[in-house]
């Protein structure tokens, strides 16, 4: 079964450590990879309309709680806005639309999925002119404050930022009238996020690592910071040997025993089901830091395709950017 185990929020509110990713789920096997999730103990349901796939999704949801396997009240549904709809007017209805596609009444929590608008083109959810994409200047701080309203409106119980750096969230915790409950960030051997992971804990907010796994089936064109397939790493694979655990297993309780959340994604029943497994033993001090010792600043999903690399709120520039 999957984790009982949760990440108290600056909210109150409680979130299970252990979700569902959804990114390059297709539509055909969402309703089955709910339904395998929530039969083997998932309850953090991790989504984004970015991702093409929350009526699917939203089938599946609606499903399992027809079928009494779950109640509402147990399941923590996450999703994201879009870069295209950052300006202030366009919140509610980005919610709104989410909402109707998971078909659901309210959102366990709603995040920020990054600090960088874009133009918001009908239609288009990467609007571009001579191969790039075409940027808006929507201060995220603004975006913010349209995202509190929501809590207040009852459509979605908490709000949080994805893809954002220190400085950024610094620039939003000192104007923000409600406190993010979560940042979400790639997280994974390659890429720890030790001194991100700190500052939230500080701030007593939760962390949620995406790509624990390193996505190997990421959909980009091969990037300077590419991370190798962590699955395949010699030290993965030792530590995993000794444990009689696999090299995913490994890869996902590194996260977890960082006291942070974290998203493996699958559409396979049976690696779903695998991938809950991951609370029947630990690491010891060494092997962690043996899997630290890994990290070398790789990115899977370094926000840089298509111009988005030039945009002013870019958080991955080699000197974060405060503004």
């Amino acid at each position: 079964m999957a984790s009982t185990t949760f990440l108290t929020l600056p909210s109150g509110r409680r979130m299970p450590q252990l979700g569902l990713g959804t990114w390059l789920t297709p539509d055909s096997l969402a309703p089955e990879a709910i339904k395998a999730a929530v039969d083997c103990g998932y309850r953090h349901i991790d989504c984004a309309y970015f991702y093409g796939n929350e009526g699917a999704l939203g089938e599946g949801i609606e499903k399992v709680l027809k079928e009494g396997r779950v109640k509402r009240e147990d399941l923590f549904i996450v999703s994201k806005l879009w870069n295209s709809f950052h300006a202030p007017e366009d919140v509610k209805p980005a919610c709104l639309e989410t909402l109707r596609l998971l078909r659901l009444d309210y959102l366990d929590l709603y995040l920020m999925h990054s600090p960088m608008g874009i133009k918001n083109v009908k239609g288009d959810l990467l609007p571009q002119k001579d191969g790039k994409v075409l940027l808006s200047d929507v201060d995220y701080v603004d975006t913010w404050k349209a995202m509190e309203k929501l809590v207040g409106e009852g459509l979605v119980k908490g709000i949080g930022v994805a893809n954002f750096n220190k400085c950024q969230l610094e620039r939003l915790l000192s104007v923000a009238s409600i406190k993010p409950d979560v940042l979400q960030a790639e997280c994974h051997i390659y890429q720890i996020q030790k001194e991100l992971i700190a500052f939230t804990k500080s701030l007593k907010m939760a962390f949620t690592g995406y790509s624990p796994l390193t996505s190997p089936k990421r959909p980009f064109p091969p990037g300077k910071l590419d991370p190798k397939n962590g699955m395949e790493d010699p030290v993965v694979k030792e530590i995993a040997k000794k444990h009689g655990k696999t090299p995913p297993q490994i890869m996902i309780r590194f996260n977890i025993q960082a006291g942070i959340a974290t998203i493996p994604k699958s559409e396979n029943p049976a690696h779903i089901k695998a991938n809950s497994e991951v609370f029947d033993f630990c690491l010891t001090d060494d092997e962690v830091k043996k899997l630290q010792s890994l990290h070398c600043g790789a990115r899977a999903v370094a926000w840089d395709i298509v111009g988005m690399g030039e945009h002013k709120h870019y958080p991955f520039k080699p000197q974060e950017s405060c503004k």
